[in-house]
């Protein structure tokens, strides 16, 4: 049965009387409660029911732990030394507690949205009619996905309900800042994040249209001159039923918006949102979750998850001291940080904008990839600044089990390197005991769909993108975090590129074969030193754009003969190759700027069939002929890596089946290129001449 979302007007309100001392919950409202699949039993976990709610939260303003989420003490709500929050939340709980595992997966949201059921199980994100294969429910987890976001947009996003600041009871003011490089002519473009053609974050409107502050400037790159854009020229407004429109959340150019083109607005917004509330809400629900004696979902460990954007949620929150509750207990057991790179994010700031990135061509030079960036404590050569993210947890004793998890596209579009290598980029630093830092070669920012595709829309790049999947990965990791925080066993080690071996380089060292037709990247993203104003440390940014300092050093992973990153955790398809799967993919012609990377893509780009084949390009990798006698001799091979894949605890020994059937679906994908190869070998051959040229 597909549940109705909370914001219906049936509510079941609760009120969970919960202690103010153990936890700061303060009562919940359910607004739908349902068996999941009509009661359907999962393993020994038996059924599970599907919750659907808001819960309250009461944070008080004194208390140590609170004092650093910014405005808080400005709420309008403030009563009595406390203000409450609010958060959206999917409960997703055996009916039977005492079947599950004890152990919770504290989903972060994406931009207001859970999805890490359907990509560990394949099913349904809701699991409405389909659940996949259950693997989460089979083991027992309970799933919890819990909005943080106060700007989250869309039907059915998970959001965070918080307060507006005033200081003294006037009004607060500042500067907000916004870019976008449009994949296509657009006659105005919306003040909100407009992330793969969705809003990730509305953003503030604006408050005052005609103040001079308010600038639109141009360029062709991150690191380009800007030029200002005549005020003549722009308006905030919006085209409605073909006639223009006055809007406080559109921006209209005369001419419109050009495609391969990076348009910045800065603009007055007023009446800050205290954000930060957020970090705090994830805190107090894990706490609440594992002391409280009548938890609506009832928890012995707490694992926070994240991708992305909630990859750099959670490295902040470590950073900013959230993992002690207001008691000073740990509130994360564990935390699984996936493709977050270097980053953390604009999440506890006035005017936070927490959808903001950091891509190649948009949310440049957005307090993203900011010092410290690793775990222990590093510092930074230019400023003297000293710091690492668990320096907080470390001093308040509730320091996490920790993954970092990347993928190749990571280390070219989120500065991944700098999570192990020292300020300078001249050595390997060291990483804690409780860390574990894996690096997924050759996967892209989310897996690409198999067979092998392009991009489309934002995402259409010259390539096509890497298909190699995750969720085995994303399985293994769940399982090795849950027995080490469980019953201490030891995960597998760390695995990712070093300066020390020259498996990471930087970019003008990067030895990428010179395959025909394939024109290689020139840059690759960079953290900068920024500057947005004497109280930016504080969460207060007055400077917009920031000024921008030295950069720190670009690495990216070296490859072999063949492309391929040499260093790093490989899925079967990497070690026993039909292809090269590179961490980048540059933009078609067609969506402009062609020598800029595509935002989250790397690129899929197979090897010839036969000798003859690749003479007729000259392309330097061997073809899948002088590789392997045979489809016999290359499945024998594929099946000896999936085995030392699952010996090493990387994937479970239940999706071996499953692996194995992908390396027969990639041999007869590669036969269906060598189809394809003879009606495009002579053109490839022919423009070649011109490329090396």
């Amino acid at each position: 049965m597909r549940l109705q979302p909370w914001v219906n007007s049936f509510f079941l309100i609760v009120f969970l009387a919960v202690p103010p001392l153990k936890a700061r919950v303060v009562r919940f409202e359910v607004a739908s409660r349902a068996d999941v699949l009509g009661g359907r039993a999962f393993g020994d976990a038996g059924a599970f029911e599907r919750i659907t709610g808001r819960v309250f939260f009461s944070l008080a303003a004194d208390n140590p732990h609170n004092r650093g989420i910014v405005d808080l003490s400005n709420a309008v709500n403030l009563k009595d030394g406390a203000v409450e929050f609010s958060s959206d939340f999917i409960a997703v709980r055996p009916k039977d507690l005492h079947k599950g595992n004890g152990s919770m997966i504290l989903e972060i949201p994406n931009r207001g949205r859970g999805r890490i059921l359907a990509l560990v199980d394949g099913g349904d994100w809701d699991i409405a009619s389909d659940a996949g294969d259950a693997w989460l429910l089979r083991n027992g987890f309970t799933i919890v996905s819990l909005g943080w976001q106060w700007d989250a947009s869309g039907p059915g996003a998970l959001r965070f309900w918080a307060p507006v600041a005033r200081e003294n009871g006037k009004t607060i003011t500042g500067l907000l800042r916004g870019d976008l490089m449009p994949s296509k002519a657009m006659p105005e473009i919306p003040l909100g994040h407009l992330i793969l053609g969705n809003i990730g974050g509305t953003e503030y409107p604006v408050a005052s249209p005609s103040d001079p502050r308010n600038a639109l400037t141009v360029r062709d790159s991150r690191n380009g001159q800007r030029t200002v854009i005549p005020k003549v020229q722009w308006q905030f407004a919006q085209t409605v039923d073909g006639k223009l429109t006055p809007s406080d959340r559109y921006i209209h150019l005369n001419g419109g918006f050009q495609p391969g083109k990076i348009y910045e607005y800065v603009y007055v917004v007023a009446d800050p949102v205290v954000a930060g509330g957020g970090l705090a809400a994830i805190r107090d629900f894990a706490s609440y979750a594992k002391h409280a004696p009548d938890a609506l979902a009832p928890a012995k460990r707490v694992y926070g998850e994240g991708i992305s954007q909630n990859g750099r949620f959670l490295r902040d929150f470590i950073y900013q001291g959230f993992n002690a509750d207001e008691e000073g207990r740990i509130a994360l057991d564990g935390v699984l940080s996936h493709v977050a790179g270097a980053g953390r994010g604009s999440f506890n700031y006035r005017f936070a904008q927490p959808s903001r990135d950091a891509q190649p061509t948009s949310s440049v030079f957005f307090p993203t990839d900011v010092f410290p960036f690793t775990d222990q404590p590093e510092q930074d050569p230019v400023t003297g600044e000293t710091g690492g993210l668990l320096d907080q947890a470390a001093h308040d004793k509730v320091v996490p089990k920790i993954f970092f998890s990347n993928t190749s596209y990571e280390y070219w579009g989120r500065a991944a390197a700098l999570i192990h290598v020292s300020a300078d980029g001249k050595h390997d630093a060291p990483i804690s005991d409780s860390v574990r830092i894996y690096h997924f070669t050759g996967l892209q920012h989310f897996s690409g769909t198999f067979p092998p595709q392009k991009g489309n829309g934002d995402l259409l790049g010259q390539q096509t993108q890497s298909p190699l999947p995750i969720k085995y990965f994303w399985r293994a990791m769940i399982a090795n975090m849950d027995a080490w925080v469980r019953s201490n066993t030891i995960p597998p080690r760390s695995s990712y590129p070093k300066i020390g071996d020259g498996t990471l380089v930087p970019l003008r060292q990067y030895a990428s074969p010179a395959i025909p037709g394939i024109k290689q990247p020139h840059e690759a993203n960079e953290a900068w030193r920024l500057d947005f104003g004497p109280n930016w440390q504080k969460g207060i940014l007055s400077i917009q754009p920031p000024n921008i300092g030295q950069l720190f050093p670009v690495l990216v992973p070296q490859v072999d003969v063949d492309g391929n990153e040499r260093d790093g955790v490989t899925l079967p398809e990497i070690t026993v190759p039909l292809a090269t799967y590179t961490g980048w993919n540059l933009r078609d012609p067609a969506i402009g700027a062609p020598d800029q990377r595509v935002a989250f893509e790397a690129s899929y780009i197979p090897f010839s069939r036969t000798v003859a084949e690749r003479s007729k390009t000259g392309d330097p990798r061997k073809s899948i002929a002088e590789r392997y006698s045979g489809q016999t001799d290359y499945l024998n091979r594929f099946k000896n890596a999936v085995d030392n894949l699952v010996n090493q605890r990387w994937i479970l020994q239940e999706d071996r089946d499953a692996l194995l059937l992908r390396g027969q679906q990639e041999w007869v994908e590669a036969e269906k290129y060598d189809k394809l190869f003879g009606a495009l070998a002579s053109r490839v051959a022919r423009s070649d001449f011109a490329f090396r040229r």
